[in-house]
C-alpha cells in the first residue's frame, strides 16, 4: 500500500498514470499481435497525416506521450527528428532499448505533459500526445495545464495531434467487459481483456487490463490498472481554443487508419 493511501490521501492525477505505465512498460508489446509491425504502420500513417495537414517544415516532431515509443519510433524510421517524452521513466528507458534495436536515432527525456515548457527545451513544428494520453488528466486544470504547455512548445503555424477513445459513445453504454482476445504471436499465446468499472457519475472509468500467458500447467495473469476521463470532444476542443490554438479539425479512423479519433489544431 502507498504510504498516500496510508495516509487517506487521495491520489494525484500523475500518480495514478505513472504507476500505470509504470508496470506495463516491459509488457505493452504484448497488447499487440506484432508490435514492430504495429510500429511501422502508425509512422505511415502519421506521415500520411503530417502531410495532408501541412505541417511546417522540418519533419522535426515532440511525443510527449511516447510511452515505448510505438508512434515516436515509426516516425523516426521515417526520417523524422523525434524528441521523444513520458512521465514514466520506465517508459523511456523501453523506448530508447528498442530505439537502439530498431537502429533509429531519438531524443529522450521524462517530462509531464502539464509541464513541457519547464521540461523541454525548443520549439516543434509538430506536438504529439496519442494514444488515448490526454484523457488521464482527470480535471479541467490539468488539461487546461496540458493544453497550455504543448501549446508552448509549437514553433509558428505549428500542429497539435491528439488521439483519443469515442467517449461521446462510450459514455452512453459504459461498457464492462471490453478488448478480449486470443493472440498467437512469436512471444508465445496469451489472453487479453478489460473489466471497466465506471464511476457513479460516468465522468471517469477504471481500466483492468489482464494479460494471461501459458506457465507451466497453468496461467501466469498480471493485471495492470489505470484511471481514465471520459473525455468528450467538445470539452477537448475547448481546451485547446483556450490555449490559444485554432483550427480545430477531428479526423476519423476510417479517415487516417488510426485506432482512434485524432484531433488537431494549429498554432497561429
Amino acid at each position: 500500500m502507498s504510504e498516500q493511501r496510508f495516509l487517506g490521501i487521495a491520489p494525484s492525477t500523475s500518480d495514478l498514470a505513472l504507476g500505470f505505465y509504470e508496470g506495463m512498460a516491459e509488457e505493452y508489446h504484448l497488447l499487440f499481435a506484432n508490435w514492430p509491425q504495429v510500429v511501422e504502420r502508425q509512422g505511415a500513417m502519421l506521415d500520411a497525416l503530417l502531410r495532408r495537414c501541412e505541417a511546417p517544415p522540418p519533419r522535426r516532431v515532440l511525443d510527449c506521450a511516447c510511452g515505448i515509443g510505438t508512434q515516436a519510433l515509426g516516425l523516426a524510421g521515417r526520417g523524422y527528428t523525434v524528441h521523444a517524452t513520458d512521465l514514466s521513466p520506465a517508459a523511456v528507458a523501453r523506448a530508447e532499448r528498442e530505439a537502439r534495436a530498431m537502429n533509429v536515432h531519438l531524443t529522450t527525456g521524462v517530462a509531464d505533459m502539464r509541464t513541457l515548457d519547464a521540461q523541454v527545451e525548443g520549439t516543434f513544428p509538430v506536438v504529439l500526445a496519442l494514444d488515448n494520453a490526454v484523457t488521464h488528466l482527470l480535471t479541467d486544470e490539468d488539461l487546461d495545464a496540458a493544453a497550455r504547455a504543448m501549446a508552448s512548445k509549437l514553433a509558428p503555424g505549428g500542429l497539435v495531434v491528439l488521439s483519443v477513445r469515442d467517449a461521446d459513445a462510450l459514455v452512453q453504454s459504459q461498457p464492462r467487459f471490453t478488448s478480449e482476445r486470443l493472440l498467437d504471436a512469436p512471444e508465445g499465446r496469451r489472453i487479453l481483456f478489460q473489466i471497466w468499472d465506471w464511476a457513479a457519475d460516468g465522468r471517469t472509468y477504471t481500466v483492468h487490463q489482464f494479460i494471461l500467458r501459458p506457465e507451466g500447467k497453468g496461467w501466469h495473469t498480471t493485471e495492470h490498472t489505470g484511471v481514465y476521463r471520459a473525455l468528450q470532444r467538445v470539452d477537448l476542443e475547448r481546451a485547446l481554443t483556450r490555449a490559444g490554438l485554432m483550427d480545430t479539425r477531428w479526423h476519423t479512423p476510417e479517415e487516417t487508419g488510426f485506432h482512434q479519433p485524432i484531433l488537431t489544431a494549429r498554432r497561429a
